[in-house]
């Protein structure tokens, strides 16, 4: 079986079981568990940033954020198809008592230019916009990023209006490969970060918030509030800084099978693919000029091996990751090319 479904799929190789067997673990909520203060300390120098806060998943970073930069009232700019938005089950309305402000971006992601009318006036009728919040990569936007340059405009435009800016990278190494830059350089222009390890970098759980001293030291306490104060989790906390260390560079691997099968798929009839907008580790591509809607194509081609995640009425999603090779890549353009001749 070929799971392109998504890059949550990737499990954990021998070696990194390994370190995790022989992790260094204490209570993590006493601040004593030398492994995950070790992780912590080492992404955030890595995203240039004062200190880190390990939680289960992106959802609990990203919520975690939202809750330490606004006050029950307060208004979120956010792209209408954003990860915090579409899949973190209204999450800030009821935690934080925030509310969104959704603006269209180009393919996800925003820019000074789009977010300036957002903004709210000064009015007593309005709500205060207090925070932007940004994905890179952007998921639904199919793996598209955000540049050095666009960030410092939103993080210049946002400073002007007093406004935080939280980036969830969730995939930050990816969009950093594909900008060609560091993920320092896209972690500098805001206030808090997050990047998870369970997608490309192959861990089996965890993400790191990231912030200034005064913004982790405020999260902690929401992280316990939320239920993501865990004891001896340095067994997680040791996959992570394995993957940090062995699995960050493979990344581009990713990116160079995911045009590969871009454009084997822009060879098919009934495909529609820009293989241009592939520029990480997402591909997403239109089947409605086939007979079959999108949840009907993945079961078809699913009965024949291979995994795909309908991503709307006829558009499908499928992510290439470390457990997924050049040959696989292949194998699955020669089992969709069957598929669609026998329709």
């Amino acid at each position: 079986m070929i799971d392109l479904r998504s890059d949550t799929v990737t499990k954990p190789s021998e070696a990194m079981r390994k370190v995790m067997a022989t992790a260094v673990v204490g209570d993590d909520v006493l601040g004593e568990d030398p492994t995950v203060n070790q992780l912590q300390d080492k992404i955030a120098s890595i995203l240039g940033k004062d200190a880190g806060l390990f939680v289960p998943s992106g959802t609990m970073a990203n919520q975690v954020a939202i809750k330490t930069h606004i006050q029950p009232g307060d208004e979120i700019i956010i792209d209408q198809n954003a990860h915090i938005f579409y899949y973190e089950c209204g999450a800030a309305a009821v935690v934080s008592g925030g509310q969104f402000h959704c603006v269209r971006g180009d393919e996800g992601i925003l820019s000074a230019e789009i977010i300036g009318p957002a903004i709210r006036p000064p009015d007593i009728h309005q709500p205060t916009t207090r925070l932007i919040c940004l994905e890179n990569s952007h998921n639904r936007g199919g793996g598209s990023i955000y540049t050095v340059e666009n960030l410092a405009g939103i993080y210049q435009l946002a400073a002007e209006h007093d406004i935080r800016v939280h980036l969830d990278g969730a995939r930050l190494f990816n969009a950093a490969f594909a900008a060609k830059t560091t993920v320092a350089e896209l972690s500098r222009q805001t206030d808090s970060v997050c990047v998870a390890f369970s997608k490309g970098l192959g861990a089996p759980a965890g993400s790191v918030l990231c912030g200034s001293w005064e913004f982790i030291e405020k999260a902690i306490r929401f992280r316990k509030m939320l239920g993501g104060g865990m004891r001896q989790v340095g067994i997680l906390a040791a996959a992570c800084i394995y993957a940090l260390d062995n699995n960050v560079e493979r990344l581009e691997v990713d990116h160079q099978n995911a045009k590969r099968l871009a454009y084997g798929l822009t060879e098919m009839d009934g495909i529609k693919i820009d293989p241009e907008h592939v520029v990480t580790n997402i591909v997403i591509f239109d089947v409605g000029a086939t007979p079959l809607d999108a949840d009907t194509f993945a079961e078809r081609l699913a009965s024949m091996g291979v995994l795909l995640i309908p991503f709307g009425p006829t558009t499908l999603r499928a992510v290439t990751h470390l457990d997924v090779t050049t040959a696989d890549i292949d194998l699955a353009l020669e089992i969709t090319q069957e598929f669609l001749k026998n329709l």
